[in-house]
């Protein structure tokens, strides 16, 4: 247990940890009913990104908590296997980058199929024609 919160907790992984924890800080608000589900959706598009057809809080929160998950598994790994030194230090440094990065694809494909729930989200299909119809 101990090793678990040395990962989550150490630098530089408790930035996504601070992370995680906002984003329950954010929906524990929408379950008291301060907050709504699609508070930021004004705010930004995340289409671009591959994410579209959800509210921007359903897919920032998929991926900031892949990402933790992904960042303190990757940490602990490296705390079993890789003695400790240069080396480690440089990886445990890199590790949380490279699990956002791989968060970002798995959140995408997570919330693909999510688009069904959120019939007001237009999707990526629906964006296209919109636009198309603008101009």
């Amino acid at each position: 247990m101990g090793t678990f919160l040395a990962a989550a907790t150490g630098l530089p992984t408790i930035l996504l940890t601070a992370a995680l924890v906002v984003v329950f800080c954010f929906w524990l608000l929408v379950a008291v009913g301060v907050a709504a589900a699609d508070t930021f959706d004004r705010d930004a598009d995340l289409s671009a990104w591959g994410m579209g057809g959800v509210p921007v809080t359903v897919a920032v929160s998929a991926m900031t908590a892949l990402g933790w998950l992904l960042s303190v598994g990757a940490i602990l790994v490296l705390a079993a296997f890789v003695p400790p030194g240069p080396a480690s230090g440089l990886l445990r440094i890199v590790v949380p980058v490279v699990a956002l990065l791989v968060a970002w694809p798995l959140t995408c494909l997570f919330v693909r199929p999510l688009h069904r729930l959120f019939p007001d989200e237009p999707g990526p299909c629906e964006l296209g024609r919109a636009q198309d119809h603008a101009v």
